[in-house]
């Protein structure tokens, strides 16, 4: 099968959709399948093109067999409304203009939350004659309003009825959580047509490992129990909660808040925890995918962190099965949802609601304070792991295509979860 992807996202960015696009693209190529990638020069999040790249017109290259098309596309940090937008168009507009002049696919795929990737991807398989499938990663516009990024108005409610219509012209929906399914039915969206395929772990990259001497010292972590957060600081994942909790702990030295990764509120962050003087909150820079592993492996405990906000009950953050394939007991701070019942059905780890930092210290204080229950959990997340892998997850997928190619996807799709 030859598979063309819309993805604004591809490494070397480490955003969730990079590596979820990436990493089971790899097993289609390895199970015979032709892939081609369209996205644009790697900047995300900061807007600023990565070191040793240009925003050139179409720049091909491949990863693994992957075959990679660069575009050309207006560049603008992860942050603010009117410039994302002109940013998630120009990036629309690159991708159909040179996706015509690609060999003609079999499928063409396009995900989401950079939603005009989507209306690119439905464009494009118009044009080339060809069936398209919405990768559902976000729902999108609503996070727009979730986050406080805008408020509800004409501009979200027209956005909405797009996204609407492209539930409904796609020959499949792939969600990530089957909350995102529940939510296209309650509006409407045949339930037959929408498979639920959600995140995972490649566990050939991830495995439990010694803490990494060298990055620990680097970064003052050598005798700290560090409580570790790898990913965007983002307006969807509030936090500032953190540095409440930090306050919370200086009483209790040994407790380290590690945050890592980049984004609109990093600066934020950086400068409140100054300001508070929360020594006990450090921040490592943003790093590469093949780093993550050593990053891991500072951690005592793997901290998911979300916004309090209804949108986020329905997501299933990808940083949950990477650290249950590093056999990490998890904390999870969330609104009550698709994640929480995840952790609480695997045993592998903490709950606490959303927007609460004393029980974020509490928990803190508990797994820092009992051996016994830290390892149980530990034990819990890794064996839980091998049910969540990117393995199962490129089969599901590609079984999706399958039916999709073969005419029968609005009518079988949704039987296939997992």
């Amino acid at each position: 099968m030859r598979i063309l992807f819309l993805t604004e996202n591809f490494p070397p960015e480490t955003n969730a959709a990079a590596t979820r696009v990436s990493e089971r693209a790899l097993y289609w190529v390895k199970a015979g399948h032709e892939v081609t990638v369209l996205t644009c020069a790697p900047n995300f999040p900061g807007g600023k093109l990565f070191d040793g790249w240009e925003n050139r017109w179409r720049q091909v290259g491949d990863l693994d067999g992957i075959r990679v098309v660069r575009l050309k596309t207006y560049i603008a940090p992860n942050e603010g409304f009117a410039r994302r937008i002109l940013d998630f168009v120009s990036f629309m507009a690159s991708a159909v203009a040179f996706g015509l002049f690609e060999r003609k696919p079999d499928v063409v795929v396009a995900t989401s939350p950079q939603f005009f990737a989507a209306v690119g991807g439905w464009m494009l398989a118009g044009l080339r004659g060809v069936p398209f499938v919405f990768e559902l990663g976000d729902l999108w516009p609503r996070s727009i309003t979730a986050v406080g990024a805008m408020r509800d108005s004409l501009a979200i409610r027209w956005l909405e009825r797009l996204e609407l219509f492209l539930y409904r012209r796609s020959a499949a929906v792939v969600a990530l959580t089957r909350a995102f399914k529940d939510d296209l039915i309650r509006r409407a969206i045949p339930a037959d047509k929408i498979a639920v395929v959600i995140n995972g772990v490649d566990l050939p990259r991830y495995a439990p490992r010694p803490r990494d001497a060298e990055l620990a010292a680097r970064w003052g972590l050598a005798d700290a129990f560090v409580i570790g957060y790898v990913g965007t600081h983002g307006m969807a994942h509030g936090l500032i909660n953190v540095l409440d909790a930090a306050e919370r702990l200086r009483d209790v030295p040994r407790i380290r808040f590690l945050l890592v990764g980049a984004g609109a509120e990093r600066q934020m962050l950086m400068d409140e925890a100054a300001r508070r003087g929360l020594d006990n909150v450090v921040f490592g820079p943003p790093q590469p995918k093949e780093m993550m592993p050593r990053v891991w492996s500072l951690c005592d405990v793997a901290l998911v962190h979300l916004k309090d906000s209804p949108a986020f009950a329905e997501v299933i953050p990808s940083k949950i099965f990477e650290a249950m394939g590093m056999g990490l007991p998890l904390l999870l701070v969330a609104p009550e949802g698709e994640a929480s019942r995840i952790i609480e059905d695997d045993g592998a780890g903490l709950f606490v609601p959303a927007a609460d930092p004393q029980g974020l210290a509490d928990a803190a204080r508990r797994l820092e304070g009992d051996d016994g229950l830290l390892a149980g959990l530990a034990a819990a997340s890794l064996v839980a792991a091998p049910r969540h892998t990117r393995q199962r997850q490129a089969e599901l997928f590609i079984a999706v295509l399958d039916l999709v190619v073969a005419g029968r996807g609005p009518a079988e799709a949704g039987r296939i979860e997992g």
